[in-house]
């Protein structure tokens, strides 16, 4: 019986401190860190996700890596018998929802834009944002003779070589590939730092000079030099049907708003694919898996233009699944998707965002399934109460225990976000540790759950062609109960 209930275990990580390795690459909260750890080994977490700052690690020079400080702190995740996931965070920490700290890309990146404003992504009127560069420069050798995905993959390649005792220890298990801001696969389109406030629709970010000659040349390929970006598409903080693009048989519909929507969205799955292609030859052979992260986008989700989505890159309308081509594309690498959202309920959600966590969670989640891949969730929200519980507990197994083996699906793994002595006290923490034993199928701890292959060589590069046909039909998501058979 217990073996046969194993198989409904789901993994549960809990993400560190953003500043658990200080602003100067330090390693000083050492005491405070190991205390919490213990609390965390004590309730039956089997590991915890971490990021691993570019702008700390090669702040000094290009090509100079000081792991030192991480070193330190991945020891002591060991010691406490722990897994790690960390998370590549080639973003800027700061200027994002919870961000406390501030940490920027390295310095000498950003003086390449004090010359060339372009290597960042850029908002129709000309704001500049300085989280991430532009996928506009993945190929553009600016950064002393590197190009932005070879500084990515220099810096994933000193990171194997430098964490080799942990790789093979298998205690680092899962590498985050930050593809965005915050680490999500997506374009920057609703920066607070630029004024957004929810629900705010967004805004397309493509108005760097490099991505702005890509789309020209793209449109000229298909016939239409004459087209331009959009721009009708509106401000951050607009509804939808005060813009031309997004308004009822507005630009979006047209051939020429297709078009730029299918640009737009293809290059995002395309330096996600270019970028896990590298990953995949620096991990070749360690027993660790891929994993990106897609930002949770549910802000009018239940109009039909899903406009806030369209703006961050992801091209989901009701009848086209702009998730699935991107699970697609991660049956290359054998990649996991990591989803956000995973506590939301509609019902919390105020009517004017036309918003839908929980089809939307429903959708990403049936896309990644669909596509055979290991699927991962997170919260967006610190919460502590049992209602978001029991949301995440419905989410990690849609249909329930399955006493007699596998659950038809169930996530992988769930991280929550995040670790705090918030979390560790009182009645928080015996909630908490309820609700790490109903996520093992209330059974105990146990760390074989899942093993890990060593990481093959992703497939040959698959055409666009053969990943967009993942948009059609848009199929309905698998079933999900209302609420979970176990709750806390």
């Amino acid at each position: 019986m217990a073996g046969n209930l194993l198989a409904n275990y789901v993994q549960v990580n809990v993400m560190l401190p953003l500043d658990a390795v200080t602003v100067d690459n330090k390693f000083e909260k050492g005491d405070e860190i190991r205390a919490q750890l213990k609390k965390l080994t004590a309730a039956g977490v089997d590991g915890v996700m971490v990021d691993v700052w570019w702008g700390l690690v090669e702040g000094k020079a290009p090509g100079v890596y000081d792991w030192g400080a991480y070193k330190q702190l991945f020891k002591l995740v060991q010691e406490a018998g722990l897994k790690l996931q960390a998370i590549m965070s080639f973003h800027q920490c700061g200027g994002n929802v919870g961000d406390v700290v501030n940490i920027p890309i390295p310095q000498w990146v950003r003086d390449v834009g004090m010359s060339d404003p372009d290597i960042f992504y850029t908002n129709r009127g000309g704001a500049r944002n300085i989280e991430y560069l532009t996928l506009g420069v993945d190929d553009q050798p600016l950064f002393q003779g590197r190009t932005a995905i070879q500084m990515y993959a220099d810096y994933m390649k000193s990171f194997r070589e430098n964490m080799d005792e942990f790789l093979d220890a298998g205690v680092i298990v899962d590498i985050e590939v930050g593809l965005g801001p915050a680490g999500e696969m997506r374009y920057p389109s609703y920066p607070q730092s630029q004024g957004w406030v929810f629900p705010g629709i967004g805004e397309f970010i493509c108005y760097d000079k490099y991505l702005e000659a890509d789309f020209k040349a793209e449109a000229a390929k298909a016939g239409h030099p004459e087209w331009e970006l959009p721009d009708g598409a509106g401000e951050y903080n607009d509804t939808p049907e005060k813009t031309q693009f997004f308004a009822d048989n507005g630009t979006y519909v047209t051939e020429k708003g297709k078009f730029f929507l299918t640009w737009y969205s293809n290059k995002l799955i395309k330096h996600g694919d270019k970028i896990l292609d590298e990953a995949n030859k620096v991990f070749l052979g360690c027993r660790v898996q891929l994993a990106i992260k897609i930002s949770g986008i549910h802000w009018w989700y239940k109009v039909p233009n899903h406009a806030a989505e369209l703006t961050a890159g992801y091209y989901n309308l009701d009848n086209r699944d702009g998730y699935r081509t991107i699970a697609r594309m991660l049956t290359r690498h054998r990649a996991c998707v990591n989803f956000t959202c995973a506590e939301m309920r509609d019902s919390e959600q105020s009517p004017e965002a036309k918003s839908a966590p929980e089809e939307l969670v429903q959708q990403v989640l049936s896309a990644g399934w669909r596509e055979g891949l290991n699927v991962a969730c997170e919260n967006a929200l610190g919460r502590y109460d049992a209602t978001a519980y029991n949301t995440i507990l419905r989410n990690a197994r849609p249909t329930g225990i399955n006493k007699n083996g596998p659950p038809e699906h169930k996530l992988f793994g769930f991280t929550y976000l995040r670790l705090s002595d918030e979390l560790l006290e009182g009645q928080n923490y015996s909630t908490f540790k309820t609700f790490v034993k109903r996520m093992h199928a209330d059974l105990d701890h146990n760390s074989n759950v899942d093993p890990l292959e060593h990481l093959q060589r992703s497939k040959p590069e698959m055409p666009i062609g053969k990943i967009l046909q993942a948009a059609h039909p848009k199929l309905e998501p698998f079933p999900f109960d209302e609420n979970t058979d176990l709750p806390v």
